[in-house]
């Protein structure tokens, strides 16, 4: 295993996100305040409680995947693709580093960022409602599942946009919008069927409730699915990365 250069590509990413650090931090402080502004006052104060949890803590762990899943996706996104656009992606193919540790420097760096993002979220709820984690280190070990697990689908995303527009396509008309209809601010056991069955095939309704159990013990889906489904979407996202790398796929053409 070649430490030292997942070491490099992993220092060199977390450098380009120090170079942005306060805007990084400061912008879902910002949005996390809004939410809770919002949500809380408007919402909140007609619907206190959900399945005996307050309606300001409930929404925690969606806020927190919300960004999450945008921050991952990004930052793989755009780690892999700026190579790409300028051309030194060839440095890094014929550097004596291996697929995986490629991956692993790339994928570590954002996963570390997303988690950071996530975790400062997770701080700025306190200014707004007490949350208790009942299971934190499982909390932990789970976040940290599902940021790579879309680090990974976003470094995909990197070697599939042909520009930087297309970065923006998936994030913003895909995994947001299955993020809002997935749970984040409600429960879906307060929809009417058919929707509710429905929901159930959005995989992000699974990603939140496995992450909102580890808070307080309960959710919508059990955690042994919402598990399953995680480790799914990663096994899925590996296969891709595997094959980009066996066909060269937009890397080498």
């Amino acid at each position: 295993m070649n430490w030292r250069g997942i070491w490099a590509i992993y220092k060199f990413e977390l450098h380009r996100f120090r170079r942005t650090l306060w805007t990084g931090l400061a912008v879902p402080v910002i949005t996390t305040s809004l939410y809770f502004i919002v949500f809380g006052a408007a919402i909140g104060s007609q619907m206190t409680e959900i399945s005996g949890i307050p309606y300001g803590a409930f929404i925690v762990p969606g806020l927190m995947m919300l960004s999450l899943f945008t921050e991952s996706i990004f930052n793989a996104s755009f780690g892999i693709h700026m190579p790409r656009f300028t051309g030194t992606i060839y440095e890094i193919l014929s550097a004596p580093l291996s697929a995986f540790e490629t991956v692993l420097g790339y994928v570590g760096a954002a996963a570390t960022k997303a988690m950071l993002v996530a975790l400062v979220i997770f701080g700025t709820a306190h200014l707004f409602v007490p949350v208790q984690v009942l299971h934190p280190g499982l909390m932990l070990l789970y976040l940290a599942l599902v940021a790579l697990s879309f680090c990974m689908f976003g470094f995909i995303v990197g070697i599939w946009a042909k520009g930087f527009e297309q970065l923006q396509v998936i994030p913003l008309l895909i995994v947001t919008p299955l993020t809002f209809l997935g749970g984040a601010f409600y429960s879906i056991d307060m929809l009417a069927e058919p929707w509710r069955t429905i929901t159930l095939f959005n995989p992000v309704v699974y990603l939140i409730n496995g992450f909102r159990w580890t808070f307080f013990g309960t959710a919508d889906v059990s955690f042994g699915a919402a598990l399953a489904a995680t480790l799914a979407f990663a096994g899925v996202c590996l296969a891709g990365i595997w094959w980009i790398f066996r066909t060269g796929y937009r890397l080498k053409a």
